[in-house]
């Protein structure tokens, strides 16, 4: 396939696994080695197609500001791989609880399956939710599918809700829609909200201000896939190094900043 090409498969793709997504786009990038212009224009056209993807915006940045351009990608895909945030979870996870998630979770589906003694009530939303409750019963997972509807009667009665995020701000994080409803209701009830925020996840303040920017424009906010939630809602953070506080975890910040990725790209 030519470079051209698969870069527009890979900025056209959702739902795919973020890794898998990391993987195919530093492919593509690796192309444009030597040709920087084409290289800019490039990871701009990644950002804005993938706007809500913390990971994209992570290789990019490290990308564009790396003396080696090939190297960074090589090696953004080798800690993408090699992140350990899955079996983290897995083990932090309370013996026999009833756990609440919303939608189809990339990395916590990876995890729930080392648990046997967990309940697992799946929150349909974006009609990912059905499927997700198939799968992790073909996995011998006990899980229930909860409507939307029932969304905050089982944040009220689980034991914990677990979100994942797929970009985290200094004070809010991205995650699929109806999570800042089940970090609220939760809340409320004094259930323990976790934060799965793995490898390439966590945004400087400006990139998270570009990337919540141009979200803020294309759509209303009830439109939207994605729910903007504040970390105030949150109790831990769950990522590469196990269960943290949050102002913990969110210091370990390692994407750089690319100016060059702040203008936008048709």
């Amino acid at each position: 396939m030519h470079p051209i090409e698969r870069l527009r498969y890979v900025v056209r793709s959702s739902g795919a696994p973020q890794d898998l997504l990391v993987q195919e786009t530093a492919a593509s990038l690796a192309t444009f080695q030597g040709d920087t212009n084409s290289l800019v224009t490039a990871c701009r056209r990644v950002v804005a197609r993938q706007l809500t993807s913390g990971p994209l915006w992570w290789l990019c940045s490290r990308v564009l500001t790396d003396p080696d351009p090939l190297e960074a990608a090589r090696s953004a895909v080798e800690e993408m791989g090699a992140d350990p945030t899955a079996q983290e979870l897995a083990h932090a996870l309370p013996d026999n609880a009833s756990v609440l998630v919303v939608g189809w979770p990339d990395v916590i589906a990876r995890a729930l399956p080392r648990r046997g003694d967990l309940e697992v009530l799946v929150v349909d939303t974006l009609e990912e939710g059905g499927r997700f409750v198939d799968v992790l019963d073909t996995r011998d997972v006990n899980s229930v599918y909860v409507r939307l509807a029932g969304l905050g009667a089982a944040a009220t009665e689980c034991d914990l809700v677990v979100l994942e995020a797929s970009a985290v701000g200094p004070e809010e994080f991205l995650a699929v829609a109806g999570s800042r409803a089940a970090a609220a209701v939760a809340t409320l009830a004094g259930v323990p909200v976790w934060l799965v925020a793995g490898v390439g996840r966590l945004l400087p303040a400006r990139v998270w201000g570009s990337l919540i920017g141009r979200l803020d424009q294309a759509d209303e906010p009830w439109d939207c896939d994605d729910d903007v939630v504040p970390l105030d809602l949150v109790d831990r953070v769950l990522g590469p190094r196990g269960l943290e506080e949050p102002v913990a975890a969110l210091g370990r910040v390692d994407c750089p900043v690319a100016p060059e990725l702040f203008k936008d790209t048709a």
